[in-house]
């Protein structure tokens, strides 16, 4: 069964794919290879987020994910947790596995894998494998996930408004 709503305009590439009881939020965008199933239990985006290149988000058996506004979510990043606070990045290639809770104005860095059932405080900054809390995020960093997230809500309006066609096999 398929619910997927949009609360306002959103961006979704061809070539992902979105399943189940998914809501997204206002100027949100899902790019290329993407994977959001709801299939087992909703799945409810805030606003602004963005999605990127090969990303997968799902959840356990009626266990909900509620990812919250303004977060970026890194090339090929995988989460499959809980909940994913405002003003969140979940970095390239990291894991957030079941049941975890990331708080808002977070960083998970690249690469790092959060552990099934972690709480992770509001400003954390968590590095590694299995992925640590090292300390709390700083003002730059803060400043860069704006930078992120404004920048894929402008990269998505230009997709939308034709500014980038696809290749055609049969171009020179």
């Amino acid at each position: 069964m398929h619910t997927i709503k949009r609360l306002g305009p959103i961006y979704v590439a061809t070539s992902a794919v979105i399943v189940g009881d998914v809501i997204f939020g206002e100027d949100c965008s899902v790019w290329h290879h993407c994977v959001i199933r709801g299939d087992v239990a909703p799945i409810r985006i805030g606003a602004r987020v963005n999605v990127q290149d090969g990303a997968l988000l799902h959840c356990n058996y009626a266990v909900p994910l509620e990812i919250g506004d303004d977060v970026a979510i890194a090339h090929h990043a995988v989460v499959h947790g809980k909940r994913v606070g405002c003003g969140t990045l979940i970095g390239t290639a990291a894991v957030v596995l079941d049941d975890c809770e990331i708080g808002q104005d977070c960083l998970i860095a690249a690469g790092a894998v959060v552990t099934p059932g972690t709480i992770v405080p509001d400003g954390s900054v968590v590095m590694g494998v299995p992925g640590q809390m090292v300390r709390p995020i700083r003002d730059d960093e803060r400043q860069y996930i704006r930078y992120v997230v404004t920048g894929y809500v402008e990269l998505a309006r230009r997709h939308v408004a034709g500014d980038f066609q696809p290749y055609a096999r049969d171009e020179p």
